[in-house]
């Protein structure tokens, strides 16, 4: 079951990076909603490759296919399918090490588990699975857009050393994509982009970090104890590909404050409980408590590079490695919707949760 995701709002991901195609299976979607191939196709063109000269050089136009659950434009209630084929897979790229272990790839892993393994590209440990999960993600926003202003934006914040000055509620979408690198600090992006194009230039990668935030989040969202909001945040965020921590609020960074300085006093606005300070990240006790939810997603540097590296074969044999193929010298630009999009499958899963438990006209 480890390709599902979700509880009322439940996806499951399907296909490999190298086989016919991918895609997604949406359940628990509510029937009526407006809904067509561009609303999907609008956030699939944000993740696919070849976009710019910091991305992946694969050429994938990425159309989606809505292959059931709408009709006349409206979802029936029914499971969604969605398709993506392939269309510019070359396998044969990666014929010299299909019995090499690449370092910090799932190649090892994989076998050790089902003892069979696709070494054309990865299989199921590629980003490319991530197809499905920004489908699906888009599909979730017109959920939590029906009678909710919520808005969920992210954008690359540090790449290696190189990290961005970004006012979390000034943010704009605008300015996010902006720049290749998704960075809306235009100056901060600037370098960005000339750090990434001198890793690509020596066959090396980075990584780094994308910030997120959530807002409109109504209070009231979460569960207590295992199903907590921020936990559930924390394990959709992890579920990504090359994603090696996750932050809420002020993080780590809050372990250096005193609890004075680190919680956010309330006050009244108007009929509304506010928070003046929001290190919480707008959650408290696992449940939404009104304020902008903000998290932050660490990518390790992407694992195929172009410099020779010392591994194994299948038999133990050791051998010297010098990848091949397509691969993103930097992760993050394309991290970006991906990472809105698991935000939004949460928020609109724990949306649902919140309407069954409190009954008709219990809407947070």
């Amino acid at each position: 079951m480890g390709s599902s995701f979700g509880r009322l709002f439940r996806i499951a991901t399907w296909g490999e990076s190298h086989g016919g195609g991918l895609g997604v299976t949406i359940d628990g979607c509510p029937p009526g909603l407006p809904l067509s191939e561009a609303d999907i196709q609008a956030e699939l063109d944000r993740r696919r490759p070849g976009q710019s000269r910091l991305t992946t050089p694969r050429d994938e136009p990425d159309r989606c296919e809505i292959l059931s659950g709408v009709f006349e434009g409206r979802t029936l209630g029914t499971p969604i399918a969605v398709l993506v084929r392939n269309e510019d897979a070359r396998p044969a790229a990666y014929a010299d090490f299909a019995k090499v272990y690449r370092p910090s790839h799932a190649d090892f892993t994989y076998q050790a588990k089902y003892g069979h393994r696709t070494w054309m590209g990865g299989g199921r440990a590629s980003a490319r699975e991530t197809i499905g999960r920004v489908a699906a993600g888009a599909v979730a926003r017109k959920i939590l857009a029906v009678d909710l202003p919520v808005e969920v934006l992210a954008w690359v914040d540090r790449v290696q050393d190189v990290e961005a000055d970004v006012d979390l509620g000034a943010v704009t979408l605008e300015a996010i994509e902006a720049t290749p690198v998704r960075c809306p600090d235009a100056q901060v992006a600037a370098r960005m982009i000339e750090r990434i194009e001198k890793a690509r230039k020596d066959g090396d990668s980075l990584g780094g970090v994308v910030r997120c935030v959530a807002r409109g989040v109504p209070p009231g969202l979460g569960d207590p104890v295992f199903d907590k909001l921020d936990a559930d945040l924390a394990k959709a965020l992890m579920s990504l590909p090359a994603c090696k921590g996750v932050e809420v609020g002020s993080g780590f960074a809050g372990t250096y404050l005193s609890g004075a300085t680190h919680n956010d006093p309330f006050y009244m606005e108007g009929e509304r409980v506010r928070t003046r300070t929001n290190r919480s990240g707008g959650i408290q006790g696992g449940i939404s408590n009104g304020e902008d939810i903000v998290v932050a997603a660490a990518f390790k540097p992407t694992a195929t590079i172009g410099k020779p590296q010392e591994t194994v074969d299948e038999d133990g044999n050791a051998v010297t490695l010098k990848a091949k193929g397509r691969h993103d010298p930097c992760v993050l630009p394309r991290a970006v919707p991906i990472v809105e999009a698991m935000v939004a499958l949460v928020l609109c899963d724990h949306l649902l949760r919140q309407r069954a438990q409190r009954g008709p006209g219990g809407r947070p």
